[in-house]
C-alpha cells in the first residue's frame, strides 16, 4: 500500500485524538462504583442515541474503510448491500428480539438461550461467542488495521498491533462497557466526519478532471458500477470473479439475513449495547438509529472508491487496495489528513473495544459466575478485567498470523457463513416456535456447526487447495449460508417433533404468541411508536433500493 506522508499538523491532531479518547473513556466512569452491572452493562442506564452510535461504531472497522473503498473501485455500490441489509436486520433486532432480551432481564445472549432451551445450549453459544470475538472481531481487525497504519506511520505491523491494543485496552479494562460506549459515540462522530470530508473533496475534484455532470460521471464508470442489485451475468461483467462473490440480488436477499441475524441480533459484541439501554424503548430506538446510520456507508465509504475509479484509475490500476491511500494523498490538504487518520483509528479502536468487553463479559458471567455461583460482585469485575487482559494478549498473538491468509475478507466471510446458520436457526425459531425443544436446539447447534466446518474446509483454498463449493458447485458463500440455514431448520423441526413438547409456562417469556404479535402487541403510541418508526425506516430502505437498483 502506498505510503501516506503525515505532516506535523496532522500528527498533532492524531496525538490529540488518542489522548482525548483515553481521557473521555476514563473520565466517563470516574464517579461510578464499579459493580458487575456497571462494568458489563453500563448500569443499564444509556439513552437511545448512545446505544445507536455504539452499535454503528462496533461494526465499522479500519478494514471497512479501506476495503469498501477498494470494493467500490472494483465492483461499485453492490458491496453496499452488506450495509443496507444490515438496516433490515437491525429492524428485526428492535421489533423481534429486543423485547425478549429486556423481558427476561438477561446480561448475555447465552443466558437467553438457557432460559429458552436449557444450560447445554447456553454453554455452546457462550463458547462460540468467545471464539467469534477472539478470532474474527479482535484478531483479524487488529491485523488488518495494523497493515493500514503501517502505511500511515511507517511503523512495523507488530508494533502497531501492540500500540493500538494497549491504548484501547486501558480504557476498556478500567472503565468497562460505559467507557467503551461513550468513546464509541465520539468515535462515530469522528469516523463519519472523516469519511464525509473525503467524499466531499472527491466530488469537488471531479470538475478538474472534466466531470461536470452526473451523466458524465456515470459515463466514466463501468456498466452497473452505481447499481446495488445484480444478476450473475451483470456482476461478472464488473469483475472476473464477481459471480464468486455471491452478491447477486437473490443471494443478498436470501443469504444476508442468515448472516445478519447472527451478527446483529444474537452476537454478544453488538447486542451488549442494546442490553445497556435504560429502557426497552431506548434499546429499540437505538437499534433503529443504528439502522439509519448504516444507510451512510454506501455514500461515504463505497462511493469514494467509485470516485477514485474515475479520478485515478490510471494510477491505481489493478491494485484496488491502493484506492483509499491514493484518495487521501491526492485529495486532502494538511489538517484534513489528520482528521481522516483519526477516523481510521476510531474505526479500529471501537471494534476492538467492543469485542474485548463482550468477550470478558461472556467469560465472567457465562463461565465463572455460572460454575461458581458464590462469586461476589467485586470478584466478577476482577475476573472480567483479568479476562479482558488475557483475551487481548491472545488476540494480539493470533493477529500476527493474519499475513498467512491469502484473503482476510475471504476468511472472515467463510467463517461467518459456517458459524451463522445454526445460531440464527435456534434464535429465530426459538422466539416464534413454542414447539421447539431443548434437544432440537443442541442437536441443531452441534450438527449445524459440523456442517459449517465441513463446508468451510471444502471451500477454503489454504485447507482444501480448491473452492469445491463456490467454483465446483457454483454456490458462493452467502448462498451456502442460506442452504445451511434451510438444512438446520429441517433438523430443528424434525427433532422438535420427535422429542417431548416444552412446558408452555416455562418458555412463555421467550416466545411470541404468533408472528403477527410483533406488530399488534401493545397499544399504539403515535408517530413516536417504535413500530411506526421501523415502518418508516423500512419504506425508506425500499425507496433507496428502487433508486439504486
Amino acid at each position: 500500500m502506498k505510503d501516506i506522508k503525515i505532516g506535523t499538523t496532522d500528527l498533532i491532531i492524531i496525538i490529540i485524538y488518542i489522548i482525548g479518547i483515553l481521557a473521555i473513556g476514563l473520565f466517563s466512569v470516574r464517579k461510578n462504583k464499579m459493580t458487575s452491572n456497571n462494568y458489563f452493562l453500563a448500569g443499564r442506564s444509556l439513552k437511545w442515541l448512545i446505544v445507536g452510535t455504539a452499535l454503528f461504531a462496533s461494526n465499522i472497522s479500519t478494514i471497512h474503510m479501506v476495503g469498501l473503498a477498494a470494493s467500490g473501485y472494483n465492483e461499485g455500490l453492490v458491496w453496499g448491500n452488506f450495509e443496507w441489509m444490515a438496516v433490515f436486520t437491525l429492524i428485526l433486532l428492535a421489533l423481534i428480539f429486543a423485547p425478549f432480551y429486556f423481558k427476561t432481564k438477561i446480561s448475555t445472549l447465552p443466558e437467553f438461550m438457557e432460559k429458552r432451551y436449557g444450560p447445554a445450549s447456553r454453554t455452546f453459544v457462550a463458547f462460540m461467542g468467545i471464539v467469534a470475538a477472539l478470532f474474527i472481531h479482535l484478531g483479524m481487525s487488529l491485523y488488518a488495521g495494523a497493515v493500514v497504519f503501517e502505511s500511515f506511520f511507517g511503523i512495523n505491523v507488530y508494533i502497531s498491533i501492540f500500540l493500538i491494543s494497549l491504548i484501547t485496552a486501558i480504557y476498556t479494562v478500567i472503565g468497562g462497557l460505559k467507557a467503551v460506549m461513550i468513546t464509541e459515540t465520539v468515535q462515530t462522530v469522528i469516523l463519519i466526519s472523516g469519511a464525509v470530508l473525503l467524499t466531499i473533496f472527491g466530488i469537488l475534484a471531479l470538475p478538474e478532471h472534466g466531470i461536470t455532470s452526473f451523466a458524465l460521471f456515470k459515463a466514466a464508470l463501468k456498466e452497473g458500477q452505481l447499481s446495488m442489485l445484480h444478476s450473475a451475468a451483470s456482476i461478472k461483467a464488473l469483475s472476473p470473479k464477481g459471480a464468486d462473490s455471491g452478491l447477486t440480488w437473490y443471494a443478498v436477499f436470501l443469504g444476508y439475513p442468515v448472516l445478519g441475524i447472527w451478527y446483529w441480533c444474537t452476537d454478544q459484541t453488538h447486542v451488549q449495547r442494546v442490553l445497556s439501554a435504560r429502557s426497552l424503548e431506548d434499546a429499540q430506538k437505538g437499534s433503529l438509529f443504528a439502522g439509519v446510520l448504516k444507510i451512510l456507508p454506501v455514500f461515504i465509504l463505497i462511493l469514494p472508491g467509485v470516485i477514485g475509479y474515475v479520478l485515478y484509475k490510471d494510477i491505481i490500476g489493478t491494485d484496488a487496495n491502493q484506492t483509499f491511500p491514493i484518495l487521501i494523498t491526492h485529495l486532502l490538504p494538511v489538517g484534513i489528513k489528520g482528521i481522516v487518520a483519526a477516523a481510521l483509528l476510531s474505526a479500529l479502536m471501537s471494534v476492538v473495544a467492543a469485542a474485548l468487553n463482550s468477550s470478558a463479559t461472556l467469560v465472567s458471567v457465562d463461565i465463572v459466575k455460572r460454575y461458581r455461583p458464590k462469586t461476589s460482585d467485586k470478584e466478577q469485575v476482577l475476573v472480567g478485567r483479568i479476562a479482558a487482559v488475557v483475551i487481548m494478549i491472545v488476540a494480539m498473538l493470533w493477529s500476527t498470523q493474519g499475513g498467512n491468509f491469502a484473503s482476510i475478507f475471504e476468511a472472515i466471510n467463510k467463517i461467518a457463513a459456517a458459524m451463522a446458520p445454526p445460531i440464527t436457526t435456534v434464535f429465530l425459531l426459538g422466539v416464534f416456535s413454542k414447539r421447539g425443544t431443548k434437544e432440537a436446539s443442541i442437536i441443531t447447534l452441534y450438527v449445524g456447526f459440523l456442517l459449517g466446518i465441513i463446508s468451510f474446509c471444502l471451500d477454503y483454498v489454504p485447507i482444501s487447495g480448491k473452492m469445491y463449493i463456490t467454483e465446483g458447485l457454483g454456490i458462493p458463500f452467502m448462498m451456502q449460508a442460506w442452504w445451511l440455514f434451510c438444512i438446520n431448520c429441517l433438523i430443528y423441526y424434525i427433532v422438535s417433533y420427535l422429542t417431548p413438547k416444552p412446558d408452555p409456562e416455562a418458555i412463555s417469556q421467550c416466545t411470541w404468541d404468533s408472528p403477527i404479535s410483533v406488530i399488534t402487541q401493545g397499544k399504539f403510541k403515535g408517530i413516536g411508536d417504535v413500530r411506526f418508526l421501523a415502518g418508516l425506516l423500512l419504506i425508506f430502505l425500499i425507496i433507496m433500493y428502487a433508486i439504486f437498483r
